[in-house]
């Protein structure tokens, strides 16, 4: 007389973890597998049947649902396996970590992993193990600069809000220089790119010239505004409002106002330029805080040029520096796309307040 089997009684909750767990690609196939002989056995199949359709014995698939009535869906999970038994002890992972963190070799700035590997008498490779554990890297460095504008919390708010807010039937400008840009020739030729070897350049180089780039990214379409210049002052900044201008008035209706977001470099402060907005009541100029270049949105761009078109590019001439950048930007604007400004002004001014606070003990 065939033995009954004990009904495995799965819950809506287990059903929906099973049936998801045997169709997600990430799953192993060993999981998916003992998945559906858990989901088949609950509609009635018999245990050769299962093991037909899954390629597996009859004392597999029971082996499986027995795992199953005892520990339910934990039970489908590999066991643990030994291993090689731990020789290195609680003790010693913290003592790594809190060295890392409080204290520095005394013939270095920073730890390496053999200086660490000394100092505390475990090998480089369980230093790289911890390490990477708890994501230190003591060989890196980054830069940070919290501005000190008494206005820096109102203006913020000002300029995310034309980003994520911006006014109706208005255009609105990001405004910069790229300055000092070099037409940079390598010494000798560049040596190409070939399978399993980069490309090749020298490491010194020969200068041409410089050119300023004066830029204007509409945040709306993401088209930009450009124009090349050798020199960098306030005459050629008037120059370059005088062609914004010029574009405005060609693609925007009459009297649409115009938001201009840029710095406070000394060639936007000038008296010539101020006049010049005056003469232009539409033009409404706000300025980003100090040491905040990051809230103007044609920063992103400049660095976008300088990454595809100007660090490995080789220029004979600033003339040809020159064409190289118009030719970038108008590619671009052929194809152009705004950037997405995400990020609100609480989320960055909260993000500001905790930079202040884990810097306000470190005694600067």
């Amino acid at each position: 007389m065939p033995t009954k089997r004990t009904p495995l009684n799965l819950t809506d909750e287990e059903r929906q973890t099973l049936q998801r767990w045997a169709r997600r690609p990430k799953s192993s196939q060993r999981l998916a597998r003992r998945c559906k002989i858990i989901l088949l056995d609950e509609q009635g199949w018999t245990y050769a049947r299962i093991g037909r359709k899954l390629d597996l014995r009859s004392q597999t698939v029971l082996k499986w649902r027995k795992r199953f009535l005892r520990s339910r869906l934990d039970g489908l999970h590999d066991e643990p396996r030994p291993g090689v038994q731990r020789t290195i002890t609680d003790e010693q992972v913290e003592m790594v970590v809190v060295k890392t963190l409080e204290q520095k070799p005394p013939d270095a700035t920073h730890w390496s992993t053999r200086s660490m590997a000394e100092a505390t008498g475990i090998s480089r490779s369980s230093v790289h193990r911890i390490w990477k554990a708890f994501g230190l890297q003591p060989h890196r460095v980054e830069t940070f600069k919290l501005s000190t504008d008494p206005q820096f919390v109102e203006k913020v708010r000002d300029i995310v809000g034309l980003y994520m807010s911006p006014p109706d039937k208005a255009v609105v400008l990001c405004v910069d220089e790229k300055s000092q840009v070099q037409a940079l020739d390598r010494t000798q030729p560049l040596l190409p790119m070939q399978p399993g070897q980069a490309e090749r350049r020298t490491h010194d180089y020969v200068r041409h010239g410089t050119t300023s780039l004066f830029a204007a990214l509409d945040i709306k379409t993401g088209v930009v505004i450009g124009e090349c210049h050798r020199r960098h002052r306030h005459q050629e900044f008037i120059k370059f409002l005088n062609t914004v201008d010029e574009v405005v008035k060609a693609t925007e209706p009459e009297g649409a106002e115009v938001h201009i977001v840029m710095d406070n470099y000394a060639t936007h402060k000038t008296p010539r330029v101020r006049r010049w907005f005056q003469r232009h009541p539409e033009y409404h100029v706000h300025f980003t805080p100090t040491s905040a270049s990051w809230l103007n949105q044609v920063e992103r761009l400049f660095a976008e040029l300088t990454d595809k078109r100007l660090r490995r590019g080789v220029f004979r001439s600033v003339i040809a520096l020159e064409k190289a950048i118009r030719v970038y930007l108008n590619e671009r604007n052929d194809n152009a796309e705004p950037f997405q400004w995400t990020a609100n002004a609480d989320l960055i001014l909260d993000r500001v307040r905790r930079a202040c606070l884990r810097i306000s003990g470190t005694g600067h």
